[in-house]
């Protein structure tokens, strides 16, 4: 999994590029763009991407190779671009491993939600992937017990909310990954309808709070990356 916000996008049509550039950026994602499937590659090969949105129909080697290309170094998210609305396009990029389309002509909307459906999915697959069946978790003198549901620095007993706990945990059987606001809230407050990222940040500033009362270096550990949202570090 990517700990960067950038999203790479591949298309051979420079006004698409700054379209699709122009409407991630106003929704807090960083971008880069090329213009073919063979520096696609180049760049895949160079650098971790959170997604990338890559268009079939390309002059030279198409999406659809690329795609099958880049799936044999990397499980980053792919969405691909077509001009047709084809099943036969879609059954062929699912194949080689896409996870999901787009049609242009696209509405931002529809874009946006498509992208942040494909990061969520993606980071709880991470999340359930990394599960530990260790009880015990233990990560730069935090320690953290899952059968208990008990939470320590050093041998200081941390008093958390279910919230806060659950926030700790995730985290720290996770460490150095970053979890969007979006992914924890599904994470952890899959059982009710919040939708409200300052959830998220009052959650963990008291959490912060917790841990600097125990003695913990709360804001070296426990990390906000901008933009994206928090990880242990």
């Amino acid at each position: 999994m990517a700990e960067q916000n950038t999203i790479l996008i591949v298309d051979d049509e420079q006004q698409m590029r700054r379209l699709l550039s122009l409407h991630l950026q106003k929704a807090g994602y960083d971008t880069e763009e090329v213009a073919s499937g063979e520096r696609a590659l180049e760049a895949v090969a160079k650098k971790t991407y959170r997604l990338i949105l890559l268009d079939i129909m390309m002059p030279g080697m198409s999406g659809w190779e690329a795609c099958r290309k880049i799936r044999q170094t990397s499980s980053v998210p792919i969405i691909m671009l077509t001009a047709r609305d084809e099943v036969a396009d879609k059954v062929q990029g699912l194949k080689l491993g896409a996870d999901d389309y787009i049609t242009k002509p696209f509405e931002k909307e529809e874009l946006l939600a498509r992208v942040r459906a494909l990061l969520r999915r993606s980071e709880l697959t991470y999340a359930s992937s990394r599960a530990s069946a260790n009880s015990l978790l233990q990560h730069r003198g935090i320690k953290v017990d899952k059968k208990r549901r008990e939470a320590f620095y050093q041998d200081a007993a941390l008093v958390l909310t279910r919230r806060e706990y659950d926030i700790l945990y995730t985290l720290i059987k996770n460490p150095g990954h970053v979890f969007s606001r979006d992914a924890l809230l599904s994470l952890i407050w899959s059982d009710r309808n919040v939708d409200d990222y300052r959830t998220v940040d009052t959650h963990v500033k008291n959490l912060r709070e917790k841990l600097r009362s125990a003695g913990a270096p709360a804001h070296d550990i426990l990390k906000t990356v901008w933009g994206v949202g928090y990880k242990i570090q």
